[in-house]
């Protein structure tokens, strides 16, 4: 069938996610090949030192992107989206949604970029033996007991953005096992929830005025390639106010954008993984055995399908460039030259790309949130240099461009290192890669590894789940997701390759050295 019969027949697949600073949709035909997208710009806001988005913004949002989409579709191929063959919801990991019995939300959406329960991270961390991060749901949870904060005597339901949207299209309390991973921790034998960590939470728990037990606060846990609910008549009126798009579409599991990047790079098997690089970046990489100790700067997450996973995660990444690359754009326009972002983005990467390997004793810290992987407690970018630094636009482009990676490397390095883990192949995508050259470069410097783009990275985790909904609709007698991707999807996918450069690798280490040095400035700085 061409596309436009494929719409019309309802044999097309959708995915939708939930970004930092974007929300996507993508319609993929049979071939897997995506056929439209829709988009929707939007930001998360600083409300009484919570960052947060509002659940209106989160419809808004979603019926906007939906409607992008199926207006690009009509306008491609001349026909109506009016239904599919299956739809998947995905969205940034981990945070705080809260519910009473009512599906009241009862405190603001508290996102991944917070970082206010270290308390309630270290606690359960010592009692789990497991490294439980700031920004995971439960740690929210307990420091809301720990803090004996009102609405606990009300809950009745917590789960993510992706859990959260899922559930207003099907009625379904529903997770992923890979989203699930960033609420609480996985065992990997059932692929559900650590009863025994349960208990050890539910008896920490006792006394409070938490009146339910912890597993049933949690969505329920879906496999890969499970139908886990159906486009309700009042979900579809959401999705599409128009009535045009019809009920009864089945959906995937909704999964976290870290499991849908892993998809969407074909990196879920051992000694595989993924750097997602935009607003955050944070590194996936799937691992072959289990951990000998317990680092707070890695994460024991799982794949969409709960194999474990080291996650490396930091809250910074693009921000504090692009407020520098956009200080220079003012720049400009105050001599009359209003350079295209485009332009001056590629300009100044390219500068970066000429200047000393080291950056010449130049110093970047981009921290736009706290970042528990160096230890920073809280948001204040920095810039250091030595008296005889060469301050040169060329060091300086190049030290930002590092500064979006060095907290990575940081916790990278702690596994490779120490760890010993090996790293075949490591794809990347994600908004930092829009220009590859350097930023591709000296990614595979920091991580001592080839690094790897696809053709489709720009697709990102909207094309990713949309992939996991495809599994769930064409999955043939038992069919592993593994080869599912691999001889379905990527079998013929193309994609370039960069080798890290020696040159490249001594000045990161070298930046490296005098950036770990600075972090105790840092500190002194965030608590003032």
């Amino acid at each position: 069938m061409s596309s436009a019969e494929q719409i019309q027949n309802g044999k097309t697949v959708i995915g939708i996610e939930f970004g930092s600073t974007r929300i996507k949709a993508v319609l993929i035909g049979e071939d897997h090949t995506p056929l439209a997208a829709g988009i929707h710009d939007w930001q998360n806001e600083l409300l009484d030192g919570v960052w947060t988005y509002s659940l209106q913004n989160v419809k808004t949002g979603l019926q906007e992107c939906f409607a992008d989409l199926m207006k690009n579709v009509e306008k491609t191929y001349s026909v109506r989206l009016e239904k599919a063959a299956g739809i998947g919801i995905s969205a940034m990991m981990h945070g705080y949604l809260a519910f009473d019995d009512n599906d009241q939300q009862l405190v603001p959406f508290r996102t991944w970029r917070n970082t206010m329960t270290e308390e309630a991270a270290d606690k359960l961390t010592e009692v789990f033996s497991f490294n439980i991060p700031q920004r995971w749901s439960i740690a929210h949870l307990y420091q809301a007991l720990i803090n004996k904060e009102p609405h606990i005597g009300r809950l009745a339901f917590i789960t993510t953005l992706a859990g959260y949207v899922h559930y207003l299209l099907t009625g379904e309390k529903a997770i992923g096992a890979g989203d699930a991973s960033g609420i609480f921790p996985i065992d990997p034998i059932t692929c559900n929830y650590d009863m025994d960590m349960v208990a050890k939470f539910d008896k920490l728990a006792a006394g409070s005025e938490l009146r339910k037990g912890l597993i049933s606060l949690l969505p329920h846990i879906v496999p890969a390639g499970d139908c886990a609910g159906k486009l309700t008549e009042e979900g579809a009126r959401l999705l599409d106010p128009s009535g045009i798009f019809k009920a009864g579409v089945p959906f995937c599991p909704p999964e976290g954008d870290a499991q849908t990047g892993m998809i969407a790079t074909n990196s879920i098997t051992p000694k595989t993984g993924n750097v997602s690089a935009g607003t955050s970046i944070f590194s996936m990489i799937v691992l072959e055995r289990n951990l000998s100790a317990v680092h707070r700067e890695i994460d024991i997450v799982t794949t969409p399908c709960g194999a474990p996973v080291a996650m490396v995660h930091c809250n910074s990444c693009t921000s504090d460039l692009d407020a520098w690359f956009n200080m220079f754009g003012g720049l400009l326009k105050e001599f009359g030259l209003d350079i295209p972002k485009g332009k001056l983005y590629d300009t100044m990467y390219s500068l970066a790309a000429e200047g000393n390997a080291d950056c010449d004793g130049i110093v970047s810290y981009n921290y736009y949130a706290g970042e528990p992987v160096t230890g920073i407690k809280d948001g204040k970018p920095l810039l250091m240099r030595s008296p005889d630094s060469d301050f040169s636009i060329k060091n300086l482009a190049r030290s930002l461009v590092y500064s979006c990676v060095a907290s990575l490397k940081a916790g990278m390095d702690i596994l490779t290192e120490q760890e010993h883990v090996k790293l075949e192949r490591i794809y990347a995508h994600g908004g930092f890669f829009k220009t590859p050259f350097p930023s591709q470069n000296f990614l595979a410097a920091a991580l001592g590894s080839n690094v790897t783009l696809m053709k489709t990275a720009g697709e990102g985790g909207a094309w990713g789940i949309a992939l996991l909904a495809a599994y769930m609709v064409n999955m043939r007698n038992g069919e592993s997701l593994e080869t599912y991707l691999s001889s379905r999807v990527f079998a013929n996918m193309e994609g370039s390759t960069v080798a890290p450069k020696k040159e490249d690798i001594n000045g990161i280490n070298a930046y490296m050295t005098k950036y770990i040095s600075g972090l105790s400035a840092v500190r002194a700085a965030t608590s003032q």
